[in-house]
């Protein structure tokens, strides 16, 4: 007998894309045992667009959290053996679920199941890019050093056993950045994760991404990262100033990009301290944009 899945899908006024996400969840070739939108206090028509799909999806509203409290509220109501996570703005390809089980079916070590994604424009509808490099096994190492994609996407892509989320805790409210990545070095710190190397999300890249607002992102990251490496494991341990280090470049580079050039010399310093190795990644960067200025 195959597990059932919940799908949950946190949302927050995104009324204007959360149709293709529902109807992604409806048309899987593994049909969910059920669907459940956590709406956060959205102000927009979310809850008409939900009222529109009748007892197909059931709609739970709750005061504005933040997205963590959204997925572990989802999580209380919910009763499948495994838990789907979908963003409201994202949509799946129909047969993410089918896929994913399969990879449960056959590692019962496997606690989290992650695939790849494909990011498109929001007014477009073009391909941006495809993310197919995603880790699979014991990575919990690869996670904290955070230097190349390990959990593609945990947003959309992720299922995981309900059982594994009884063990190792829900998500972290205290995050509205890098939630996920905390959430996932947890599970990765106990079970193998388990990964399908196929497009089977579609991330929606538009002006509204949580990932726009840098202040928050370094807010919350910095706490993800203080809770990770606070552990007692020496193997995790020894991976903190190269994890910083490339954390803090991440940052500068994110300020760079939004024009907020105290932040950006600000993590600048940070990372250099880190990792004195990433001077010359500055001085060819700044010396690149002081050329196309000419």
């Amino acid at each position: 007998m195959k597990d059932s899945i919940s799908v949950i899908i946190p949302t927050y006024n995104y009324g204007q894309f959360i149709a293709d996400a529902v109807e992604s969840a409806l048309s899987q070739t593994v049909r969910p045992k059920e669907i459940v939108v956590v709406d956060d206090g959205s102000t927009d028509g979310t809850a008409e667009v939900i009222a529109a799909f009748g007892d197909q999806v059931r709609y739970i509203r709750q005061e504005n959290q933040g997205v963590s409290a959204a997925r572990n509220h989802g999580i209380a109501e919910t009763t499948g053996d495994l838990i789907a996570f979908l963003d409201a703005d994202d949509h799946w390809a129909p047969t993410k679920l089918e896929k994913q089980l399969a990879v449960f079916e056959a590692d019962a070590e496997i606690g989290l199941v992650h695939c790849g994604m494909r990011e498109f424009d929001s007014e477009t509808g073009e391909t941006i890019c495809l993310h197919l490099d995603g880790g699979a096994g014991w990575v919990a190492e690869e996670i904290a050093l955070w230097e190349k994609p390990v959990v593609v996407g945990p947003g959309g892509t992720i299922i995981v056993r309900r059982g594994v989320i009884k063990d190792v805790g829900g998500f972290d409210p205290q995050l509205k950045n890098g939630e996920d990545w905390e959430f996932c070095f947890r599970i990765a710190s106990k079970y193998k994760i388990g990964f399908v190397p196929e497009p089977l999300v579609n991330y929606r890249n538009h002006n509204t991404n949580a990932t726009k607002n840098v202040r928050e992102m370094e807010r919350s990251t910095l706490l993800a990262w203080g809770k990770v490496f606070s552990t007692g494991d020496n193997s995790i341990r020894i991976l903190r100033r190269r994890s910083y280090g490339h954390l803090h470049k991440v940052l500068a580079g994110s300020y760079l990009q939004s024009g907020q050039y105290g932040g950006f010399l600000r993590n600048l310093v940070k990372s250099l301290w880190f990792r004195p190795s990433y001077l010359g990644y500055y001085l060819s960067l700044l010396v690149g944009r002081n050329g196309s200025k000419r």
